[in-house]
């Protein structure tokens, strides 16, 4: 009957041997398989301007505020936790698990609906996309529906001197459709299409 003191060598062989395929050689290769095949997204999705300049990352919100530019949802960020080695601020965002019967976010809803209806008072009492009053469980969720971009199209060719017909023709060319036709909701990228605005794109 083998002990386990006979057996030992080969177990502290056979887990070094695993720890170095599963620790080192497979995370390797499957970054090397991720540079070359998707190269786009394993650095990040950078989204660059026609300038070769980087404006930030299809997957991250940039909050906007000027009549010119597409508004997007309402950033959850923090940049008092935590800071970088030069002792600058760093940005941080998360859910702000507020309760949706608490009377904090129903005040947070009630000032970005007034402020979007300051903003578009040719709007009336049409009902606002309620994703431009409320935050997404990231905190910074870097698209819109489609009818959240459509709502502000005349806001912003005034500010621009363009047709709203322009604008909307920008808006429709960074909407992407549904995954396979079938999986979640269209949506408009708000940095793609305030950089296409700025001829950036």
């Amino acid at each position: 009957m083998k002990t386990i003191k006979s057996v030992l060598p080969k177990m502290t062989g056979f887990f070094l041997i695993m720890m170095v395929i599963t620790s080192v050689i497979y995370p390797a290769a499957i970054t090397a398989v991720a540079g070359v095949v998707f190269k786009n997204q394993s650095s990040g999705s950078i989204i660059k301007g026609n300038d070769g300049k980087e404006y930030g990352s299809a997957l991250l919100a940039q909050e906007f505020t000027g009549d010119a530019y597409l508004w997007g949802r309402i950033m959850n960020v923090d940049t008092t936790t935590f800071t970088g080695e030069d002792g600058e601020p760093l940005l941080y965002g998360w859910a702000s698990n507020k309760t949706p019967a608490g009377e904090e976010l129903e005040g947070m809803v009630a000032e970005r609906v007034e402020r979007i209806k300051a903003a578009h008072p040719e709007k009336g009492d049409e009902p606002i996309p309620v994703d431009l009053v409320t935050c997404s469980g990231s905190g910074m969720d870097p698209d819109i529906s489609p009818a959240a971009a459509a709502y502000q199209a005349k806001r912003i060719a005034k500010a621009r001197g363009m047709s709203e017909e322009e604008v909307e023709a920008v808006i429709q060319k960074y909407t992407k459709g549904r995954l396979l036709g079938v999986m979640g909701e269209p949506a408009v990228n708000v940095l793609k299409v305030n950089m296409a605005l700025d001829g950036l794109l």
